[in-house]
This record gives C-alpha cells, sequence and structure tokens, in this order.
C-alpha cells in the first residue's frame, strides 16, 4: 500500500471493498436487463424504460434517503439501502411479467440512493480536510475495478441465463451487506448527539476530547457558494460521465465512424485504466493544490475532451479522445465531493443527498439531450453542446474561495 494511503481512516477501504461488491453485480445486471424485458414481449422503448426507472428512481428518492441517512445513521441507512437493491434484484430475476420487472427495477433504484447517499455521507464525515480527496479517489476506485469486472461475467452468464445476473447481483449486494456489517464501526444510539473523539493534539489539544458533530441541512449548505459549484460540478460529471459518454460514443463508432462494434468495448476499457491509474494522484492533487484549481482543470480537461470526440476520424483518434476524457472524469470524480465534505463539515444526509442528485439529473438529462440533438443535427453538435454545458457548469468554481489550507 502506498505510504499516503496508510493514514486514511479504515472506513476508506472497507467502503472500497463494498463498492466493488456492488460495481461488480451492477455490470454484471446492466447487460441483461433490456435483453430480459425484451422477453415479455415488449419493445425497445419499453425495454429502456426499464433501465430509466432505476435512474429516476434514484433521482426522485433522493433528498428522502438523505433525511432516511440523518435520522437513523450512515451504516444502518447503507444496510438498508443495499438490503433494498439485493431483495429487489431478486425479485426481478423471478418476475413473470413486465409491470413486475419495471416496479422492481425502480424499487432498487430508491435502494442504491439510499446506500450511495449513507456511504458518501460516513465517508465526508471520518475522513479530515487534508484526505477527503485520496479517500474519494480510494472509493471511487472500488466501483471503477467492479466496474471492469463486471460485465465480463455479466456477457458469460447471459450467454446461460437472463435471469442468471439478476441472482448473482443479489449476491453480491449481500456480501456487501456482510462486509458492510462486519466492518465498519456501529453508529452513535440513536437519540443521542453524534460525536467524535480527538486526541492529545487534535484541534482542542485535551486529552480525548469529546466534540458534538455538527449537522449541516442542504438549505445551509446552499447558502455557501462552494457547495453550489460541487452541485454544478456534479451535474457536470452526471451528464457527461454517465450520461452523454454511455449514450453517444457507442452510437458514434458504429453510426458515425463505421467501425466494428468492438471498438466501443476497446474505448471504454482505455478510459477505464487511464481512469484507474490517475484516481489516486487526483486525490492527492485536489488535497495538496487545492479544491477550486483541480475542479476548474478538470472541468474544462473534461469539456475539452467532448470537443475532441467531436473530431475523431478513426480508432486511434477515438482512444486518444477517450484517454483525455478519463483524465477529466479522475478529477471530476473528486473534486466536487471533497468540497461538499469541507462544507458540511460533520452529519449532512440531505446535503449530500440534493449533491448526489445533481449527478442524477445529468445522468437522465445528459442521454435525452445527446440524442435529440443528434436526431436533429450531428454527432458533432450533439458533443459540442455538450461540452459547452460542462465549461458552463466548470465557471461556477471560479465562485469556490480560495484558501491556504487543503480545504477549497
Amino acid at each position: 500500500m502506498p505510504a499516503s494511503l496508510r493514514g486514511l481512516p479504515r472506513e476508506t477501504f472497507t467502503l472500497a471493498l463494498v463498492a466493488f461488491c456492488v460495481a461488480l453485480g451492477f455490470g454484471i445486471v446492466v447487460p441483461a436487463v433490456p435483453l430480459f424485458a425484451l422477453e415479455f414481449g415488449v419493445g425497445p422503448t419499453a425495454a429502456g424504460a426499464v433501465v430509466s426507472a432505476f435512474a429516476l428512481m434514484r433521482l426522485v428518492s433522493g433528498l428522502g434517503g438523505g433525511r432516511l441517512v440523518d435520522r437513523v445513521g450512515e451504516r444502518v441507512a447503507l444496510l438498508v439501502g443495499l438490503g433494498v437493491v439485493a431483495v429487489s434484484s431478486l425479485f426481478a430475476g423471478l418476475a413473470v411479467n413486465y409491470p413486475q420487472l419495471l416496479i422492481l427495477r425502480g424499487v432498487g433504484g430508491i435502494g442504491s440512493a439510499i446506500f450511495t447517499i449513507a456511504s458518501t455521507t460516513l465517508l465526508l464525515r471520518v475522513a479530515s480536510a487534508a484526505q477527503r480527496g485520496q479517500t474519494q479517489s480510494v472509493y471511487r476506485g472500488g466501483f471503477l475495478v467492479g466496474g471492469i469486472i463486471g460485465p465480463a461475467f455479466g456477457g458469460a452468464v447471459i450467454g446461460i441465463s437472463l435471469r442468471a445476473p439478476f441472482f448473482l447481483y443479489a449476491g453480491t449486494l449481500a456480501l456487501a451487506m456482510l462486509v458492510a456489517a462486519t466492518m465498519l464501526p456501529s453508529e452513535p444510539v440513536r437519540g443521542k448527539p453524534a460525536q467524535v473523539t480527538l486526541g492529545v493534539g487534535e484541534e482542542t489539544g485535551v486529552p480525548e476530547a469529546v466534540v458534538p458533530v455538527v449537522r449541516t441541512t442542504w438549505r445551509t449548505a446552499l447558502a455557501n457558494p462552494a457547495y453550489r459549484a460541487a452541485l454544478a460540478g456534479n451535474f457536470a460529471v452526471g451528464f457527461s460521465v454517465l450520461g452523454v459518454r454511455s449514450t453517444v460514443v457507442p452510437l458514434l463508432v458504429v453510426s458515425e465512424l463505421g467501425l466494428a462494434p468492438g471498438w466501443v468495448g476497446a474505448a471504454f476499457v482505455v478510459a477505464a485504466l487511464v481512469q484507474g491509474v490517475l484516481l489516486l494522484p487526483a486525490g492527492k492533487a485536489v488535497d495538496e493544490i487545492g479544491r477550486r484549481p483541480m475542479l476548474i482543470t478538470g472541468g474544462f480537461i473534461t469539456a475539452g475532451s467532448l470537443v475532441l470526440l467531436a473530431l475523431v476520424s478513426g480508432p486511434i483518434s477515438l482512444l486518444l479522445a477517450m484517454g483525455v476524457f478519463a483524465l477529466g472524469a479522475a478529477v471530476m470524480g473528486v473534486a466536487p465531493a471533497a468540497i461538499v465534505g469541507d462544507v458540511v463539515e460533520g452529519k449532512g444526509g440531505t446535503a449530500v443527498a440534493v449533491w448526489q442528485m445533481a449527478s442524477d439529473a445529468g445522468s437522465v438529462i445528459g442521454p435525452l439531450a445527446a440524442g435529440l440533438l443528434i436526431d436533429h443535427g450531428s454527432f458533432g453538435i450533439a458533443l459540442v453542446v455538450s461540452a459547452a454545458v460542462v465549461a458552463a457548469c466548470t465557471l461556477l468554481g471560479l465562485r469556490v474561495p480560495a484558501t491556504p489550507a487543503s480545504t477549497f
């Protein structure tokens, strides 16, 4: 383990392992969802609606998930969220008609929102200001590795049964619950003020000082320009990484460039590898160089990479553009989260929830906007407009206060 990671809170590595289990199962089930829907005799639009239902319910249930985290604590909420997704996935694999599958995937989206908000809130709370970028890098690395391995297994499992991926997803979620239940420390007793214990020389200078943890509401956070910049940054991540890239690149490769479908996989593998290599350096840079410069740098690199994608003419330029995109995504995946941790400075489930909802909104709007621009214009127009959206979101980073410490 690199020396820079040895001082990180142990919850960081536990949550990274949980994230790996979740992403592994998600990667296995995602390719099967629309294909399984078609088995019930519906068309492509209805099959796509099953995919959208998960993302839409994540979005609309985010604030309620944040309130649940504040009420019962991060650890309990995390286990509840994982349990909801696991059970809904198990029953989705047993679905006998399309409405059942649609509803169960929507329920899974609710559980996913609760899990994501709980894990992010806990991670931001236990990490110091000087560690938040690095802890986010490790945590997101777990998702990234699981997301790379999962689809490889998913393709093989689909060949056996379209129901099997749902059962495997439920199994990896059960494993994630076991990891969280056995390796995460218990939450404070409900009804008592949340507290943290500081050692000698930490903040107070008093041995074993007990300090109440501040609870920050999303309305309080929204008054802070840094938080608003983090919202815009996370919207840009959802819009570009989870939305436009996932939708436009496959269509661009096959329909516009006329390349074999295998190049889609190659492009995404290159992006995943580059992002994986750069995550830890990006997190360290966010902590040491500062939140504002890295947020702005990552945003404009991401915007520039979308322009590069609009200019690709063959496989080499495609892979280069995806590599640049991965560089921007590595930074943008870390900087906004670190800023939210600085603003919240304690327990803030609803503040984290609204921040997460910004990404979910971007992932819903991005594909729809790109699709409309492609239908009524071209791939180039869709990507350039998307770049302008990301750049506009990035400009809000200029309002993040510049402070000497490794906070902003």
